[in-house]
């Protein structure tokens, strides 16, 4: 007969209790939900902020203001917002889906659209405006961004369509369909083709595009098309990869800035760093600065970086729900935690918003602004938290810790059972 506490037994008592002391030492050394590096006056500090969602991708989406870490306002009706925009009048212009229409166009109401709001902060935060149509799905379908253009208008990146659109006065007066470059399936609504998620004007006629799922960003001119291409097509692409750029240069990217001739900023997102390229004389585009991670944290999913006017860069990291704000050698100056299962998309910081041109770096050494990447276990963690919303105090280490703890308790189950069949 085997004992009535045997090995097995331990083996399982100590991976629960492994397991448990994991989780309360990692919940009690977690660092405080706000933080500042370096107090400023909040005139110096008022960020906007569009939040995707809490929980999830697809709900709790909000647009809100921040004075210093201070919320002054939000407005939350629809189920996600994305890119957000101060307007000359004060209104916010914000990129945003929700549910509920009865407008549906060839699909069964009740259905999804996208557009964009404009938001009007006085005296509730309330939606005035509107532009938007339909989609065959709730995800990689919706407006990421939308900007004002001079003299009224608004440039709109369609990821359902997979294409750049001008809208002025309720109607579209201009396109560039992605299909005149990439080779397009049947029907791009029914699949993530290119994930077209961000525009910019950043000149007369010109505009900056991210093309996500070809880990590339284009410049277009109306009249011309794509002009120049970043993160050129690889030489070893084969048929089934199409235009597809170096993932080692950008990977899955989300929001550049145009930072002048041979310069940008990028959230590099699904290679967790932010980066800034620049124009080779040989016509190639290169990491000149490269961040991954601050204040001792590894960016999990960053999708904003801004150059600011004075020469520091805000950053949304988002599966780590902050916003830290970092000086050329990647120090933390500010930063705002906001609760872990909220999903920032992007932050405009006031007044200024996300400007076209801005100071530049250099080869600056920013290591030691990050923590470093454990073999095997820093994807392994990436990839759980691209699934699951991780308490932000979870690393490699809570990881290894509940491996072993899991192993512990499966290997005791086993001997139970050995011993009792």
């Amino acid at each position: 007969m085997p004992s009535r506490f045997g090995l097995g037994e331990t083996l399982v008592a100590l991976g629960c209790l492994c397991l448990l002391s994991t989780a309360v030492l990692g919940a009690a050394l977690a660092p405080a939900g706000t933080t500042s590096a370096a107090p400023a006056p909040d005139s110096e500090r008022v960020t906007l902020l569009g939040v995707q969602g809490v929980g999830s991708y697809v709900e709790g989406g909000s647009v809100r203001l921040l004075d210093g870490h201070d919320e002054r306002w939000r407005e939350s009706s629809a189920d996600t917002y994305f890119d957000v925009t101060r307007l000359d009048n004060g209104s916010v212009l914000a990129g945003y889906m929700a549910d509920g229409y009865e407008d549906c166009g060839p699909y069964s109401p009740p259905c999804h659209r996208t557009g964009y709001r404009i938001i009007d902060p006085e005296p509730t935060p309330s939606v005035v405006a509107e532009w938007s149509f339909p989609v065959r799905n709730r995800v990689a379908s919706e407006v990421h961004d939308v900007e004002p253009l001079p003299g009224g208008g608004f440039v709109v990146a369609d990821m359902e369509h997979e294409r750049v659109v001008i809208v002025e006065d309720g109607e579209v007066t201009w396109e560039w369909k992605a299909s005149s470059r990439y080779e397009a399936p049947p029907d791009p609504t029914t699949v993530d083709w290119l994930h077209i998620n961000d525009v910019d004007r950043i000149g007369q006629g010109r505009f900056l595009v991210s093309v996500r799922n070809a880990n590339q960003l284009v410049v277009l001119e109306r009249g011309e098309g794509v002009v120049q291409v970043i993160n050129e097509d690889r030489d070893d692409a084969t048929d089934d990869d199409g235009l597809v750029g170096d993932p080692d240069v950008l990977y899955h990217q989300h929001n550049p800035q145009w930072l002048g001739d041979g310069a940008v900023l990028v959230a590099d997102s699904e290679n967790h760093r932010v980066v800034e390229l620049h124009r080779t004389e040989s016509g190639e585009w290169e990491p000149a600065w490269v961040l991954r991670g601050a204040g001792g944290q590894k960016f999990d999913w960053p999708r904003d970086a801004d150059r600011l006017p004075n020469g520091h860069t805000l950053i949304t990291d988002t599966r780590n729900a902050r916003l830290v704000e970092v000086n050329e050698s990647g120090r933390v100056v500010w930063e705002h935690r906001l609760d872990y299962r909220a999903l920032p998309y992007e932050a405009d910081r006031l007044p200024v918003g996300e400007a076209v041109g801005g100071p530049t770096y250099g080869d600056a050494d920013t290591d030691a602004a990050a923590g470093g990447s454990v073999p095997l276990l820093t994807p392994l963690l990436r990839l759980i938290s691209a699934g699951v919303r991780l308490p932000l105090w979870v690393s490699e280490i809570h990881l290894l810790a509940t491996l072993v703890s899991l192993g512990l308790v499966g290997a005791g189950l086993v001997l139970r059972w050995r011993d009792g069949a």
